[in-house]
């Protein structure tokens, strides 16, 4: 079984700010995240998906197939975009990772219709610092 992993970029901006909370309630968790005007991120996505090497092409996976589902799904939805309206949750780099997981796998089988491959991971880099990923379970 082997890994094949993908980097995209995209730049979005958001405001961390949970409705149910008060402007000091929202200051107060998220810190300078709440700033009223919002505040951009450069993402580095990584999409891992895993498989067996395929017979005839000897890779674990088509490149241009998966490069057009995260452009469909994730780089078109979210490119320059103010993530509070695009997401429909606060956007923080958890709520953000889990939504595009979800998008992926909603089109998987329209890219890939067999067996394999199979989404493994994905990791999404808000700063340097901040990383998260969704990995799949076996």
């Amino acid at each position: 079984m082997l890994r094949l992993t993908r980097r995209y970029r995209f730049a979005a901006l958001h405001r961390l700010q949970a409705p149910h909370l008060s402007e000091a309630g929202n200051r107060a968790l998220y810190g300078k995240c709440a700033n009223p005007y919002g505040h951009g991120h450069d993402y580095v996505l990584e999409v891992s998906v895993r498989g067996p090497v395929e017979a005839i092409s000897g890779r674990v996976a088509d490149p241009r197939m998966l490069d057009g589902l995260v452009a469909g799904q994730v780089l078109g939805a979210f490119q320059h975009q103010d993530l509070n309206a695009a997401l429909g949750a606060v956007p923080t780099t958890e709520n953000l990772a889990v939504e595009i997981r979800r998008r992926l796998l909603g089109s998987w089988k329209g890219a890939f219709p067999g067996q394999w491959p199979r989404l493994e991971r994905v990791r999404l880099g808000e700063t340097p610092r901040n990383l998260v990923e969704v990995i799949e379970t076996l």
